[in-house]
């Protein structure tokens, strides 16, 4: 068995994703799945585990190497076809098994596939749990002696109802005495995971639905539509005069909202938007919030005066859940679009966030575009600098110094390492834009000195 140090990593920020058919292959799946079977095992309850995926072509191929390779350690596998990630964490739970997998990789391209590991609970595993499946995955060993003969041998089966479970619990997030009747939405389900079920959902509630972007064919996920490509749902809601226009991700746990005009929504608007709405309507837990470390200052300073408190963590959306539970919160979200509401969702839930905005709406009694622009946002800048060996920050002589003069200018800055390539994040922002923009120079006139120009 190899050390823990030399040991490759296996898991990304979300599960394991890469290039299907060369990083995601049938042996790696089989040998991943084994051993997330082989850790699950170790605590079961109902020894079912659940398997969904989304709608790329590479799936069939990944959900039969995964589902051969639990069943060959003794589990009994339920296939539920193409549905949204949040979708397989709520059924997880709801259906009493001891894990659920999500196929799938969501914003990216059709030719990239992955992997998404949810506990009984339907919540994404920690990393204590993704560093036991990774020592699995190493010992050779365990992996052989693990598999199961006999009449231990795990089975699989499909079932094709489940949505239905999946829409009820949807539904039940929109408030009981509001209805969409009269209301005009366009919705784009990226050729995705949520073609069937945004359509129905929307529907149901009593909306005018016009539906974009919802023939999947294996490659079309992601391609030039949905949260990633939010102009041409922007183009579509202004052609039908529409009321508001949703876009979804390919596994749809992420949104984009375009107003009335065809204008589309900032995401730390639309969280603004949301995180006093909550509040207002007493829903909000413990007056206070997460986002991450890329959320505009005006964000902060929006909540501040609505007397919201806002905490910040790492880009992630498993790291806004990881505080929110810190703080026992129940909103929290990224810019992106990754919002949590934990009331009613175990992850970001694209559809959730959607009725949520809805239902801001009809209280409000306003526009799209009045309701979801707050406040504006401060002038920001991002500079990516590339640099020569990544040193750590901490040890540059001056900086503590020169970030000390930025923040009390009034200015917000960040600056981190990439994770996955040799370049400097540095971003600077404040209500001054000339400000802004000699601090960003300042900085990278620093570290080109101290990280490029070094002996």
């Amino acid at each position: 068995m190899k050390s823990k140090e030399t040991r490759a990593k296996i898991f990304g920020t979300d599960g394991v994703r890469g290039r299907a058919g060369e990083v995601i292959t049938p042996s790696s799946v089989i040998r991943l799945g084994t051993s997330a079977g082989i850790h699950f095992r170790t605590h079961s309850l109902s020894n079912k585990i659940l398997v969904g995926k989304d709608t790329r072509r590479s799936g069939y191929m990944i959900e039969n190497a995964l589902v051969a390779s639990l069943v060959s350690v003794g589990y009994d596998v339920i296939q539920i076809g193409p549905m949204p990630t949040p979708a397989v964490a709520f059924l997880t739970e709801d259906m009493r098994c001891d894990a659920g997998i999500m196929i799938s990789a969501s914003h990216n391209p059709f030719d990239d596939n992955g992997i998404k590991f949810f506990n009984h609970s339907g919540y994404k595993l920690d990393q204590q749990e993704e560093e036991s499946i990774e020592s699995y995955y190493h010992n050779e060993g365990i992996l052989t002696h693990d598999l199961k003969k006999g009449y231990e041998i795990g089975s699989s089966k499909r079932i094709d109802d489940v949505v239905g479970r999946y829409i009820v619990h949807i539904k039940n997030s929109f408030p009981k005495h509001l209805t969409l009747k009269g209301m005009r939405i366009v919705c784009d389900c990226a050729n995705g995971a949520a073609y069937r079920v945004a359509p129905t959902v929307l529907k149901e509630l009593g909306a005018d639905v016009i539906v974009i972007n919802n023939k999947p064919n294996g490659f079309n996920i992601n391609e030039q539509c949905g949260a990633m490509h939010p102009d041409i749902l922007a183009n579509e809601v202004k052609t039908y005069r529409a009321d508001v226009g949703f876009a979804l991700d390919g596994d749809a746990d992420r949104i984009v909202v375009v107003d009335n005009e065809g204008n589309i929504v900032d995401g730390d608007k639309l969280i603004g938007a949301l995180a006093v709405y909550q509040k207002q309507i007493g829903d909000l837990k413990n007056d206070a919030i997460v986002a991450t470390l890329m959320s505009n200052l005006a964000l902060e300073e929006f909540l501040k005066s609505h007397h919201i408190k806002l905490h910040r963590c790492n880009v992630g959306d498993k790291y806004v859940w990881e505080e929110m539970q810190k703080y026992d919160l129940n909103f929290g979200g990224e810019s992106s679009g990754h919002i949590i509401f934990s009331d009613y969702a175990k992850t970001g839930d694209g559809l959730v966030s959607a009725l949520q905005v809805l239902s801001l709406l009809l209280t409000s009694n306003k526009s799209s575009k009045d309701a979801l622009n707050p406040f504006e946002l401060y002038p920001s800048q991002m500079f990516n600098l590339n640099v020569a060996h990544k040193k750590p920050l901490e040890k540059i002589t001056g900086l503590k110094e020169m970030l000390n003069t930025i923040s009390q200018s009034g200015n917000r800055h960040l600056v981190r390492y990439s994770g996955t390539e040799n370049k400097l994040r540095i971003l600077v922002e404040g209500k001054d834009a000339q400000s802004v923009d000699s601090q960003v120079k300042m900085l990278v006139d620093f570290f080109q000195k101290h990280l490029n120009n070094d002996a």
